[in-house]
């Protein structure tokens, strides 16, 4: 059973920092792209960062300077380093796995920037 957790979410005043983390299990192999999309009310989920096995990283627009996507050392694990947080960036944040032609996805993770 595939299956990705997130943590880390919360509230934070605008200009302050939160990391995410993203630990999946139920995967015999690496995966090969591993991705932080969010939502807020409203609007449709958008692709926030993304990180492949490769090491290679692609990010939003309106993300790019403030937040880092990594993986991390233990198979199949990705953070989200978010600084300079800002009211627009709060959402439920998503961790989402490209596995084997299948796609996952967690269960989601609130963060709120007051402003």
């Amino acid at each position: 059973q595939v299956q990705l957790v997130e943590s880390g979410g919360g509230l934070v005043q605008a200009g302050g920092s939160l990391r995410l983390s993203c630990a999946a299990s139920g995967m015999r192999f690496t995966i090969d792209d591993m991705a932080w999309y969010r939502q807020a009310p409203g609007n449709e989920r958008e692709l926030v960062a993304s990180a492949a096995k490769s090491g290679s990283t692609n990010y939003a627009d309106s993300v790019k300077g403030r937040f880092t996507i990594s993986r991390g050392n233990a198979r199949n694990t990705v953070y989200l380093q978010m600084n300079s947080l800002k009211p627009e960036d709060t959402a439920v944040y998503f961790c989402n796995a490209r596995y084997w032609g299948g796609v996952y996805w967690g269960q989601g993770t609130q963060v709120t920037v007051s402003s």
